[in-house]
């Protein structure tokens, strides 16, 4: 997590956004592009409803998870919302990391 609490509300997004990034390249390289590109959006829409679910199921009953803790499975979703505009915008079939 970041170093600094931020004093602003666009502060903060960006500082999510920051590690939302830093989690998709983590991840890209261990999965590369074709996990999604197999899925295509709907999958994408499938991967996300599962990670809802999840969620909800914990916070409905007040669970604790025994995996890994809700914060990383909102971090999920917001990562799959993101490949599914770049999905729907052909960027993530065209473009590659920066090395």
């Amino acid at each position: 997590m970041a170093d600094t609490t931020p004093q602003y509300l666009d502060e903060a997004f960006r500082q999510v956004s920051k590690e939302l990034t830093e989690l998709f390249i983590k991840k890209h390289h261990d999965y590369g592009k074709d996990n999604i590109l197999d899925i295509e959006e709907l999958g994408i829409a499938f991967r996300t409803s599962e990670k809802i679910a999840r969620v909800r199921n914990l916070l409905k009953d007040n669970k604790s998870p025994e995996n890994e803790p809700i914060e990383e499975t909102w971090k999920d979703i917001a990562v799959y919302a993101i490949i599914a505009l770049l999905y729907k915008r052909g960027w993530f079939q065209k473009l590659e990391l920066k090395k």
